[in-house]
């Protein structure tokens, strides 16, 4: 008979060693994906004319603080979506979206919020990840036809 128990074979520090590991790379993807989104948020702002602006580009940076991120993320968002319906409409560009992902942006953030949540947390984190993917996908989007129609 073939012995399946894995941890027969592993001491404890190695479990231990295996999950630090484990953490560090979760860590060091989740900033890596924030900072290539909160690039993605920057470089759309950027693409928009100074006086479309609700937000300065830089500002979105400010989600990194702990905390302070929690509330200023819908603060990015509806700056970001009132930009983008200024520059819109001032370059007369066609619009899918009018308020310009500003649902799905909200809609993550309070999903971001709710994952702390006990038991519904879990739930809550997978589908706001879901909206955040469809956000981020949005804005570069946007930001990408800004470019092309510059």
């Amino acid at each position: 008979m073939i012995n399946t128990n894995v941890l027969a074979y592993v001491g404890e520090t190695e479990i231990i060693i295996m999950v630090v590991i484990a953490v560090l790379i979760i860590v060091a993807v989740s900033v890596i994906l924030a900072i290539l989104y909160l690039l993605t948020l920057q470089n759309t702002l950027k693409a928009v004319s100074e006086e479309n602006q609700k937000m300065k580009p830089g500002a979105v940076w400010m989600m990194l603080i702990p905390g302070f991120g929690l509330v200023w993320q819908f603060m990015v968002v509806k700056a970001v979506s009132e930009s983008l319906k200024a520059e819109y409409n001032k370059r007369s560009l066609p619009v899918d979206d009018p308020n310009f992902a500003y649902s799905t942006g909200i809609t993550s953030g309070i999903l971001n919020c709710c994952s702390v949540i006990p038991y519904l947390g879990i739930l809550a984190a997978i589908v706001g990840l879901v909206f955040w993917i469809i956000y981020w996908s949005k804005m570069a989007s946007y930001k990408n036809t800004l470019l092309v129609a510059a």
